[in-house]
């Protein structure tokens, strides 16, 4: 895998072109410090003096291991785990050639024919500045080392394009640089003498007298006698500073009519690369308004430049430009026709003699053409030159697919650390001072530049706005696009321009799209939101994709950019009402419909499937089904959630009621308390008990599996009072068998076994089998509990046979995890690991996390029983991975009391008083008997030897 990294700007590594997710700050500083010094083996101590200085914490050396474990998986992820190795005087970074950019930056050659394009090359490499998102000891003196090395690249690229004439070129070069570092006498010397062959003699001489009085006012020195010659050369109009150009420099004076670059450009590392770095003949750039196409073009023909000496040209084609026709592609030949200095008798009328007679001018000239704003690939065929030395780069809204033989880039939003090196450089101290401000005014900006800009100028010209004032006033999503707004600049204004050049269908589907309350969607929810056949649906998110109306992270699903939804549902049409009841009862067949097939056995528990009236998902096997859910989880809680704020509780109570029983064995437990909350306060609302029971009850359900026993039990007795008035038995059964899990853990086994005593009598009553064989599997762990073994295994042992006969996998995870764990009791250790090791292979096939965890648990458990701690340890540790990944706190505090009895087996002693102490704060946060055990842990643990 092509691995990459850079320092010159934001540290990060790529791999096969895509950033990896980085590191924290800390482990970042470490990345960097051993990158400066790749290839050279960095002892501990110095990375610790290098981080901290001289004020390093007493954490520092397990601070230092903790990074170097996360660069390891930095690079683990970028597939270059390898280039980091660990030496017994420290660590190295092994960097190969390509790799770096500093090292890129490091191996310019002398070669004159080549030196000015391969500085040119190598200064584009800097990002802004360098370790931009690191923060250590080391850092502001090495960032004044490595600018002085840019500089004086920059010095000497100056030096090179001024003995070949391009006087313009180092005017537009260095006018920011000067500006930012005025007392720098060689580079503001290069930049007078530029403004003097440029014609600018007034401006050669100002620069001067800005330069001497500045230095004598902040230095008290005079400037040096050189310097001076020159200032009294240009001031005299000395001929000797004319440019007197070598016998093969030949035309030193290309036709150029690029726009400025801007002074701040910032990120766009990979996208630069790509341009400057690229050989195809044509690239198409496209992406959404807004998402900076237009300024990251500019900023790389600026780079391109010196490979094209015969000029380097521009045309806007206004397609997205409010109030301006498009220019059409034989107009747009006329102007390229003249920019290469022809004169208008030799340019024809017709679009296809001026595209011949453009061909050939560019047949044997080193051109760059770039062309700006295009409609389609139809605008911009006319334009494309034949030349093998023509380099086009376009820019469009939509994709350009079409375009045969074209390198295709689209863009897309800044990442995090670019975005705030932006706002940053715009913005100035202010953002170093609310840096949590900073990231949720980029959030609210979607981390659209043109957004970030605006918002950063706003506040700019706003002294008395803090960054934290300004999130405030973007968080109203009424009028966020209203303050991202300036005189010349509109992100609602440029978004409505890209909505009226779609067809009347396409917008149509965008406006309906905006009313979704979900995240993303597929073709059949677009297809049930406009009332359309599928196929027709799916054409136009393709066609809204294609125009950067939508956006696609996973082929078959489509998500708008947040500030376009913001848009699209300002523009919501008259059929709202009508499409959202399309869109509801298409989630109510397709929600049914999978967990039917998923769970066939309780179908006459659950409220009907709906018929469909528009196209509808069909499942063929349960992996397809629980894949749809998984897919679509976040829009069910999504759209239950908007239906109990828009008066449909009977929809939200229907989903609470339908999704129960998936949500609970995959251990979607905070996206089920969200869904069971809503409903329950829409039933109440509305006055619909018998939903108002089930959702209670499904919540106490939730609030038990989050740990929160308490507030379960409380929940679990109002929805018994409730399922009992209302006649329920089957609620009830339920709600009893939740009531005895609860008492269990709490540690009243008298009152958990009288619950799971009416339970199992109530089910009988009912035939609710499976229902019966959960208590009875309840019933044997309280029975464990209690220390009578044999009774708990004959209930465990009835609980997997029944579950057996009915063909209930979940079940059988469930029983045979409780008899491994009475096994282990009963010191049949080899019978408890066999049939652990089933339920946890069980749970794992139908993605049963919160009994997995548990079984791993039991699986430790065993395991230091039978004398195995360092196995425990291992056993506990996966557990704790899959408690904390499902939010299971009871499993997790449960994985913590292992872990800390095991490290105290291996003598590991403060490892275990560490994750023992940890143990007790989650058990006390539960009101569980355990508390006791591991208080008594940690007293009797001896102290260190």
């Amino acid at each position: 895998m092509s691995v990459r990294f850079t320092v010159l700007g934001p540290v990060t590594v790529s791999a096969a072109g895509k950033r990896v997710r980085t590191a924290a700050p800390r482990h970042r500083a470490v990345l960097a410090y051993l990158l400066l010094h790749a290839r050279t083996v960095i002892s501990v101590e110095r990375l610790i003096g290098a981080t901290w200085g001289l004020t390093r914490p007493d954490t520092a050396r397990a601070q230092i291991q903790a990074s170097i474990a996360a660069i390891r998986q930095v690079l683990r992820d970028a597939g270059a785990v390898q280039l980091l190795e660990t030496r017994a005087a420290g660590y190295v970074i092994l960097t190969e050639p390509g790799q770096l950019d500093l090292e890129e930056f490091s191996r310019v050659q002398a070669d004159p024919a080549s030196a000015a394009r391969q500085l040119r090359a190598a200064l584009a490499l800097w990002q802004g500045t360098p370790l931009a998102d690191v923060n250590a000891d080391y850092v502001a003196e090495a960032r004044v080392r490595l600018e002085e090395r840019r500089l004086a690249a920059v010095e000497r690229l100056a030096e090179l394009e001024l003995s070949r004439g391009r006087h313009a070129q180092v005017v537009e070069d260095l006018t920011a640089e000067v500006a930012g570092h005025p007392m720098r006498e060689r580079l503001c010397g290069q930049f007078m003498l530029a403004l003097h062959r440029s014609g600018r003699q007034a401006d050669a001489l100002a620069a001067a007298r800005s330069f001497r009085e500045r230095l004598v006012a902040e230095q008290g020195l005079d400037p040096s006698r050189a310097f001076l010659a020159l200032q009294h050369s240009i001031l005299t109009d000395d001929p000797a500073l004319d440019h007197r150009p070598r016998e093969d420099d030949g035309d030193m004076r290309p036709a150029s009519f690029l726009p400025r670059d801007i002074p701040d450009f910032t990120g766009r590392a990979e996208h630069l690369a790509q341009l400057v770095g690229g050989e195809a003949a044509v690239t198409a750039i496209d992406g959404m308004a807004g998402i900076g196409k237009t300024t990251l073009v500019v900023h790389a023909a600026h780079r391109l430049a010196d490979r094209f000496p015969d000029g380097q040209l521009f045309v806007d084609l206004h397609a997205h430009t409010a109030g301006t026709a498009p220019v059409e592609a034989s107009a747009a030949l006329e102007i390229l026709l003249r920019r290469l200095g022809l004169p208008d008798g030799r340019i024809p009328a017709g679009i296809d003699e001026r595209a011949a007679l453009w061909r050939a001018e560019l047949a044997d000239r080193r051109v760059l053409v770039v062309l700006d704003n295009a409609a389609d690939t139809d605008h911009v065929r006319p334009l494309l030159p034949g030349g093998a030395d023509v380099r086009v780069l376009i820019t469009s809204r939509r994709r350009l697919v079409d375009l045969d033989g074209a390198h295709v880039l689209s863009m897309e939003c800044l990442p995090d650390d670019e975005a705030v090196a932006l706002f940053t450089a715009i913005v100035g101290q202010r953002a170093h001072d609310e840096p949590a401000e900073v990231l949720e005014v980029l959030r609210l900006c979607g981390f659209l530049p043109l957004a970030v800009r605006i918002a950063a100028a706003r506040l700019r010209h706003r002294p008395r706005w803090t960054v934290g004032y300004l999130a405030g006033r973007l968080r109203d999503q009424r009028r966020r696009l209203a303050e991202l707004s300036t005189a010349d600049r509109d992100v609602a204004a440029a978004f409505t321009l890209s909505y009226q050049q779609l067809d009347t269908d396409c917008r149509r589907m965008f406006r309906l799209l905006g009313l979704h309350p979900g995240a993303d969607l597929d073709p059949y929810a677009a297809a049930a939101l406009a009332d359309l056949p599928l196929a027709r649906a799916e054409a136009l998110l393709e066609d809204l994709l294609d125009a950067h109306m939508l956006l696609q992270h996973v082929p078959g699903r489509y998500t708008f950019h947040d500030l376009l939804r913001d848009h699209a549902r300002a523009t919501a049409p008259p059929e709202q009402d009508e499409a959202l009841t399309r869109l509801f009862d298409h989630y109510l067949h397709a929600t049914g419909t999978a967990v039917n097939t998923l769970y066939a056995d309780g179908h006459d528990r659950r409220p009907p499937v709906p018929e469909p009236h528009t196209p509808a998902v069909a499942f063929a096997d349960e992996a397809q089904a629980a894949a749809w859910l998984e897919v679509e989880r976040a829009n069910l809680v999504a759209t239950a959630a908007y239906a109990a704020d828009h008066g449909r509780p009977t929809y939200t109570s229907h989903q609470s009621i339908t999704l129960y029983r998936y949500f609970y064995e995959r251990a979607h437990h905070a996206d089920a308390l969200v869904l069971h909350s809503r409903a329950l306060e829409a039933t109440r609302a509305h006055g619909d008990r018998p939903g108002e029971s089930r959702a209670l009850l499904h919540l106490a359900i939730v609030t038990w599996r989050l740990g929160r026993n308490e507030e379960a039990a409380e929940q679990g007795r109002q929805a018994l009072a409730l399922l009992h008035e209302l006649q329920d038995p089957n609620g009830t059964a339920a709600a009893l068998d939740l009531l005895g899990t609860v008492h269990e853990l709490m540690g009243e086994y008298g009152e958990a076994h009288d619950y799971y005593q009416r339970a199992i009598a109530l089910c009988r009553e009912l035939g609710r089998r499976a229902n019966e064989a959960t208590a009875l599997n309840n019933v044997g762990l309280v029975y464990q509990r209690q220390g009578r073994l044999e009774r708990a295994h004959d209930h465990c042992r009835q609980a997997l046979e029944l579950f057996r006969e009915l063909g209930d996998r979940g079940g059988e995870a469930l029983a045979l995890s409780s008899l491994g764990s009475v096994y282990a009791g009963l010191r049949r250790y080899d019978d408890s690991r066999r049939h652990l090791r089933r339920a946890l292979e069980l749970c794992r096939e139908f993605g049963y996390s919160g009994q997995e965890a548990e079984t791993l648990n039991r699986l430790g458990e065993t395991a230091r029983a039978m004398g195995e701690p360092a196995r425990a340890l291992e056993e506990h540790s996966a557990a704790l991975a899959v408690a904390s990944a499902v939010g299971l706190r009871y499993e997790q505090a449960r994985g913590h009391q292992g872990m800390a009895l095991a490290h105290r087996d291996l003598g590991h002693l403060d490892a275990a008083r560490d994750i023992g102490t940890k143990a007790l704060d989650l058990f006390t946060g539960l009101a569980v008997p355990e508390v006791g055990e591991v208080r008594a842990f940690l007293e009797n643990l001896p102290g260190d030897a």
